[in-house]
């Protein structure tokens, strides 16, 4: 009785990703410590662009409508703009050669728009559009605007930031 070449992989042990000569496609990189600096560095500017940001009087009408308190504001915004940012950081490494700009600030832009989509449509929607009777379109474009301004500066800070790694790099 004779095997097909599959069962006769099968049978040794062999899966066909492991046959001689098939070359398997390399992972890029991502450095955690890299990551945790580039996020680091676009978590403080969404924290400063927040901070700048609730110094204005529209900020201050904006809380005061929707009942925000300053200080817990100031560190959630902290925590926020960390979370963005190790997430732009760690796509931006792993996936820097699909993101189609040549740039590493427009990959970050890139990146960071589909974050503000996904805020928009996830957090401010739901609260602002939704949960509210009638729906409030001026909070929901004002929070649309400090959240535009706010991930502008994450992705600006990452993207200058990025260097590709020393054997990524075409000579």
């Amino acid at each position: 009785m004779s095997l097909t070449p599959a069962t006769e992989r099968a049978r040794v042990g062999q899966s066909w990703r492991s046959r001689p000569g098939r070359v398997r496609p390399q992972r890029p990189r991502v450095s955690q410590p890299r990551t945790i600096a580039l996020a680091s560095a676009g978590g403080l500017a969404f924290w400063v662009v927040n901070f700048a940001i609730s110094l204005t009087p529209i900020a201050a009408e904006y809380r005061s409508a929707l009942s925000i308190d300053y200080v817990p504001m100031l560190l959630e915004a902290l925590v926020g703009g960390m979370v963005i940012g190790l997430c732009v950081a760690y796509l931006l490494q792993r996936f820097f050669d699909k993101i189609p700009p040549t740039s590493p600030v427009l990959k970050a832009l890139v990146l960071s728009g589909a974050a503000l989509l996904a805020v928009t449509v996830v957090l401010e929607a739901p609260a602002k559009l939704i949960a509210t009777s009638p729906p409030d379109m001026r909070h929901f474009l004002i929070g649309l605007l400090f959240n535009g301004l706010r991930i502008l500066a994450l992705a600006l800070a990452i993207g200058t930031m990025y260097t590709r790694p020393v054997e990524d790099r075409e000579t």
